[in-house]
C-alpha cells in the first residue's frame, strides 16, 4: 500500500488530499498511469505532468522514480517564488 498525497489544484480536481492505494506500478509514471485509468477527474488532474512535480517520501522525485518499498508519494504544482 502507498499513501498518495494530492496539492493544491491536483487536490481540487481529484477531490481528495490523500489516499492509501495497492498498486503494481514499478515506477510513478506507472502509478499516473493507473491513477488516469480509474476515471475522469483522474484523468484531467494528471493530463500535463509537465505541470506537476512529485515527491517520493518526501524528497523530490522524477516520474521515473521506483517505487519498491516506498511509502509515501506527493504530486504538486511547481512552487513559484515571490
Amino acid at each position: 500500500m502507498i499513501d498518495i498525497l494530492y496539492f493544491a489544484w491536483v487536490r481540487e480536481r481529484i477531490g481528495l488530499p490523500r489516499e492509501r492505494v495497492q498498486t503494481d506500478a514499478a515506477t510513478v509514471a506507472d502509478l499516473v498511469a493507473e491513477l488516469r485509468g480509474r476515471e475522469e477527474r483522474y484523468a484531467l488532474a494528471f493530463a500535463d505532468t509537465s505541470a506537476l512535480r512529485v515527491a517520493v517520501d518526501q524528497d523530490l522525485a522524477d516520474f521515473d522514480a521506483p517505487l519498491a518499498g516506498v511509502r509515501e508519494v506527493a504530486f504538486f504544482p511547481p512552487m513559484t517564488g515571490g
